[in-house]
């Protein structure tokens, strides 16, 4: 995700643009009945997530370094965590984003992902603490860290625990213009990769690689899918896909190829191309990738909702093996968009990084 610059371009995004699918589709620009319902004003919020089992709470991640609660409507007063001392931030730096364990109720364990005062990358885990609205800020556990000191962009930013009870993390491929260390192709560098975590053990493994800037990736709750929206560098941004436990070894192309083209020279052996591609030339920046809902109450049930930083409109398709299809703007637009995220009853969140959290109805 970038920031500093598309901030000033995110007001003139606005018109719907053309979309190029790979492979197959169609595209529609007629609108889904979808509105969106605020559900509070933050500081710069980064991610929306909420413990598994719990219907109560929602919790959004502030990229400066808090997790705020919001429960029967009203948000908490005191952060349940706050670790601004640690965090660097801002730009495309900061805290970015959370993950309850599988087995949150009985752990009380949850994982941050966040870019230290050094510039790299960290995971944590935390407890909750006796009162289930606080994290115990001393129970901190070191799991990983990825150095990331010489560019302060591309720093990745998404956890999602996996359908096997793993730790998943889409890290940036180190910044620059064009991955100059070439991170995202070299398997022995946990950069521009998908890393698949144990946190017991903190044994770390690259699942996936390939990527620029994965900064946002979710699995389907319902089928395990998983489907990362990967930022492009000049040209292109793109949506991947593969079915349940067939990223295990993919590879996306980056730096070789940006989306479907070529941006360099170099093999890539079994290029797994993108199912969606969305162009510069058309006012796309920064893929913000989301999710595919499984809210039955919602007119989006079944599809893939994601968006981009810059053009702030909605859209959603049907993700398969084969590509998407049914690509459209959802007529609803979020200026700044920076994260979806899905609370425990499978409900879909849109966050802008001026303060606004919304729920899509």
């Amino acid at each position: 995700m970038r920031v500093p610059l598309r901030l000033a371009l995110a007001a003139l995004a606005a018109a719907v643009s053309l979309v190029v699918i790979a492979p197959g589709g169609g595209a529609s620009v007629q609108p889904a009945a979808v509105r969106l319902e605020l559900v509070g004003r933050f500081t710069n919020p980064v991610y929306v997530t909420a413990p598994p089992g719990d219907s109560d709470r929602l919790f959004v991640v502030e990229r400066p370094g808090t997790i705020r609660i919001v429960k029967n409507g009203r948000t908490g007063s005191t952060p349940f965590l706050d670790i601004r001392s640690r965090v660097s931030c801002c730009g495309e730096r900061g805290l970015l984003s959370m993950a309850f364990a599988p087995d949150y109720a009985q752990s009380r364990r949850f994982y941050v992902y966040f870019t230290e005062n050094s510039g790299d990358v960290r995971i944590f885990e935390y407890r909750a603490s006796s009162d289930a609205d606080r994290a115990d800020a001393g129970s901190a556990r070191a799991i990983l860290r990825v150095g990331h000191r010489r560019f302060p962009n591309h720093n990745g930013g998404q956890l999602q625990f996996g359908p096997d009870g793993l730790l998943y993390a889409g890290t940036g491929d180190g910044g620059g213009t064009g991955d100059p260390f070439r991170s995202a192709q070299n398997g022995r560098s946990r950069l521009g990769k998908i890393l698949r975590i144990d946190p017991a053990s903190r044994r770390v493994t690259v699942y996936s690689r390939g990527l620029r800037n994965p900064f946002r990736f979710s699995f389907d709750r319902s089928t395990g899918d998983i489907a990362i929206g990967d930022v492009g560098q000049d040209a292109v941004e793109e949506i991947d896909f593969k079915r349940r436990g067939r990223a295990r070894g993919a590879n996306f192309g980056w730096s070789v190829f940006e989306g479907t083209r070529r941006f360099r020279g170099g093999r890539v052996s079994g290029h797994d191309k993108p199912v969606i591609q969305h162009t510069h030339s058309a006012g796309w920046c920064s893929i913000i990738g989301g999710y595919v809902v499984r809210d039955r109450a919602s007119e989006l049930f079944g599809r893939y909702v994601y968006g981009d930083f810059c053009k702030g409109q909605l859209y959603s398709a049907r993700l398969g093996s084969g590509g998407a299809s049914g690509v459209r703007s959802e007529g609803v637009s979020v200026p700044n968009l920076s994260s979806f995220g899905e609370d425990a009853d499978g409900h879909v969140y849109a966050a802008s990084l001026g303060g606004a959290v919304y729920r899509l109805r």
